[in-house]
């Protein structure tokens, strides 16, 4: 089959997939609010520790009306007009994935209960597993483009005017949150070591979660590039084309001893597709030279969207 014809089925294939990877990412999102609705009402509500971010201000709210303001209530409220504010400065972008993401985050805040006695007693014990359990599922929600909005809206307004690095944004309003629980009668309860504990498990907890977001989505991520030196490229690029749905492209080289030209085959895959790409080659020509690196950030189709790596 000709070159041109296996690219034009290469490009066929992925628009036949767009449909499925919507409805499969639309999906990840509902789950993965899951385990954030768990950790906030099995975990660290019952020990009176405040998270970061907008659920921990729901958090406040909840604490300081005695209970009287639902927590999912709160959330749903706030995510709203924080949404509102941002169609009017920043626009619509990605509004239809936070408002989802919003929306059943607010949904298991109010199904899964919260409860009277904690899951896990120890208050240690608590921030680690939830901080890495929450985080995890957060990872893969953002690899599929998921939003659960929050924080994430306030800092995108603000680097649009004022330039301020989201990062930092997000990192000190995290902090405010959390610091501003020490004032909270339920947590002043405790007495003054006992509150300055439960904001150091509030900002662990923050740690542990931001680290396995991070986590996450950097092993995910990671790709391989293959260069491949074989006496057969045609071959071996049709086939990573037409059964690995990889891209494929050729660099002029010259052989150092024999000083004879030659065609290297070079293409970029998933890590996990990397097994897909040795057997390949390995088929066609088993005497094939072939060098693999790690790659990080890999942005275009079959990959990340462009607007990610900004």
């Amino acid at each position: 089959m000709p070159r041109r014809h296996l690219l034009k089925e290469h490009l066929q294939h992925y628009r036949r997939m767009k449909p499925f990877i919507a409805i499969k990412e639309f999906l990840m999102i509902v789950l993965c609010t899951i385990p954030y609705a768990i950790t906030v009402n099995q975990l660290l509500v019952p020990h009176a520790i405040v998270g970061g971010g907008i659920t921990g201000l729901c958090e406040i709210i909840y604490f300081a009306t005695d209970t009287y303001v639902p927590i999912w209530f709160s959330n749903a409220t706030i995510n709203i007009l924080l949404l509102v504010l941002a169609a009017f400065t920043v626009g619509w972008r990605y509004a239809l994935r936070t408002i989802w993401g919003v929306f059943w985050l607010a949904f298991w805040l109010k199904v899964i209960p919260i409860a009277p006695v904690p899951i896990l007693t120890d208050s240690f014990m608590a921030v680690i597993i939830g901080g890495l359990f929450t985080g995890c599922f957060l990872g893969i929600c953002f690899l599929n483009n998921g939003s659960t909005g929050g924080t994430d809206i306030i800092a995108m307004i603000i680097n649009r005017y004022y330039h301020y690095p989201m990062g930092r944004t997000l990192l000190t309003a995290d902090l405010l949150i959390i610091s501003s629980a020490f004032f909270l009668p339920t947590i002043q309860a405790a007495g003054t070591q006992g509150a300055i504990e439960k904001v150091l498990f509030g900002l662990t907890y923050t740690f542990m979660s931001s680290t396995a977001v991070d986590w996450v989505m950097n092993r995910m991520r990671q790709s391989v590039q293959f260069m491949i030196f074989t006496q057969k490229p045609d071959e071996i690029a049709e086939a990573i084309i037409s059964q690995a749905h990889r891209g494929c492209t050729f660099l002029e080289a010259q052989g150092g001893y024999n000083k004879q030209p030659m065609r290297v085959v070079t293409t970029i895959a998933r890590s996990h597709e990397s097994a897909t790409i040795f057997r390949l080659v390995r088929s066609i020509d088993p005497n094939a030279f072939v060098s693999q690196s790690q790659v990080r950030g890999v942005f275009g189709q079959g990959f990340d969207p462009m607007a990610n790596g900004k």
